[in-house]
């Protein structure tokens, strides 16, 4: 199986584009954040005309998240247990969720698009916000890992954060200033390794950026941040046989400001024909 997320910042702007790297880089999943549209918006006919089946989740013309497979789509969840919701001047438990969620059984894994809360600013309530949200992901991972110990489960997405200092290539972003590189919102990010996942890439891609802001030269000045993830448990990333970053989807024509994460796995082990054959 070969698996990719991509923020796509919208999708109705970019889905010739989108359904093009799929068909030639030959992806059996797609994990899509940023939509920006609802379910009834979302251009299914050129997905579906390459072979895939879509699920979509979107509530207004922000957020959303969605999946594209070659494979039957099962179980469809749009929030995990827990997920906070947000609203402006609204707190509490009974604040509306937003559409960054959506969970799905594909090819025998428990796969998760997700667009994780910006967090604006370290003063701003949607950074309090994004720290309880992410909180509310570890969480579901530490409780659905001890559920199902062998359980194939995928977090991928845009995470909003840059867990490291090679993560960050941008100059403007400066820790216990900016928001990304705040120690909370790296601690959240440890959190859900220390729940039972790994970074499924960093092990083949040592280096790269997955995101350059369209200001100031960013791309070209390879100012970029490494926000795009995925995250693996133990059944997940043991499968994973290769890795890549698509640095040049950045470039062309109306290019998304992230470009795809792409993970290869290998879910059913040695071929029993390639096992020697023992004779009595």
């Amino acid at each position: 199986m070969r698996l990719a997320t991509w923020n796509v910042n919208s999708i109705r702007a970019r889905v010739a584009r989108t359904v093009e790297f799929c068909v030639r880089e030959n992806v059996d999943v797609l994990a899509m954040q940023e939509i920006k549209c609802k379910p009834e918006q979302f251009p299914y006919g050129p997905f579906e005309d390459a072979g895939y089946h879509v699920v979509a989740h979107g509530l207004n013309q922000w957020n959303g998240v969605a999946l594209a497979s070659r494979e039957p789509i099962e179980d469809v969840e749009t929030a995990f247990p827990g997920m906070p919701g947000f609203l402006k001047g609204h707190e509490g438990p009974a604040a509306p969720q937003e559409a960054r969620a959506l969970g799905a059984t594909v090819g025998g894994v428990k796969v998760w698009s997700l667009y994780v809360p910006n967090g604006r600013s370290l003063d701003d309530p949607h950074y309090v916000y994004k720290l309880d949200w992410l909180g509310a992901l570890a969480d579901y991972t530490r409780s659905a890992l001890a559920a199902q110990p062998d359980l194939a489960l995928a977090l991928v997405g845009d995470f909003n954060i840059a867990p490291t200092d090679e993560d960050n290539g941008d100059p403007t972003l400066v820790e216990g200033v900016s928001t990304h590189v705040s120690p909370p919102e790296r601690a959240a990010f440890q959190a859900l390794l220390d729940a039972g996942l790994s970074d499924a890439v960093r092990p083949l891609v040592p280096a790269g950026y997955t995101y350059w802001d369209y200001k100031q030269l960013r791309f070209p000045r390879n100012q970029g941040l490494r926000i795009d993830f995925v995250l693996g448990s133990h059944a997940f990333t043991d499968a994973v046989t290769g890795a890549a970053i698509h640095r040049d989807e950045r470039k062309g024509e109306i290019p998304s400001d992230h470009v795809p994460v792409v993970v290869d796995l290998d879910l059913e082990g040695p071929d029993d024909d390639d096992m020697p054959m023992i004779f009595g």
